[in-house]
């Protein structure tokens, strides 16, 4: 069986249940300043929803990372658009999680999470983090334009 298929036959919530661990053990070391990645700008690219790298736009919660862009399909079948540069540090670690039925986005470095809008949900290492930079989505046939 192929890891894609392993995956999707435990489910979203039991992949991100074992994954998470793994994740946080691959993330930056707690000792540095941030990552310094600059959150996009000038955001506007079209994605094409029957090509095969865009092939996790098909479930609900499912999401794909582009031009460091976190782009998902939301519970509610909404496509929804972030960016993947955490506003907390600067790592371009933010994802989009199913956490107790709710979709948010999250950035494992620390363990910042976000609203679908963008707004702030936790406050870490006694540092607030800002708004989450959201773009906006348009849907025309299978086309996703994802822009500012």
């Amino acid at each position: 069986m192929e890891r894609k298929q392993f995956l999707k036959s435990l489910g979203a919530a039991a992949a991100f249940a074992v994954s998470f661990p793994c994740l946080h053990a691959c993330s930056k070391d707690e000792g540095e300043e941030g990552g310094n990645t600059p959150v996009p700008t000038g955001v506007d690219f079209t994605l094409d929803l029957e090509a095969e790298e865009n092939s996790n736009l098909s479930e609900n919660g499912g999401y794909i990372l582009k031009n460091l862009v976190v782009v998902a399909k939301n519970l509610e079948g909404e496509y929804v658009a972030a960016s993947q540069v955490c506003s907390h540090q600067g790592y371009d670690e933010v994802r989009f999680v199913n956490l107790n039925g709710s979709t948010i986005f999250y950035c494992d470095v620390h363990g910042s999470r976000f609203e679908q809008d963008g707004t702030p949900l936790n406050q870490v290492d006694s540092a607030p983090a800002k708004a989450l930079k959201v773009f906006q989505t348009e849907l025309s046939g299978t086309s996703l334009r994802i822009f500012e």
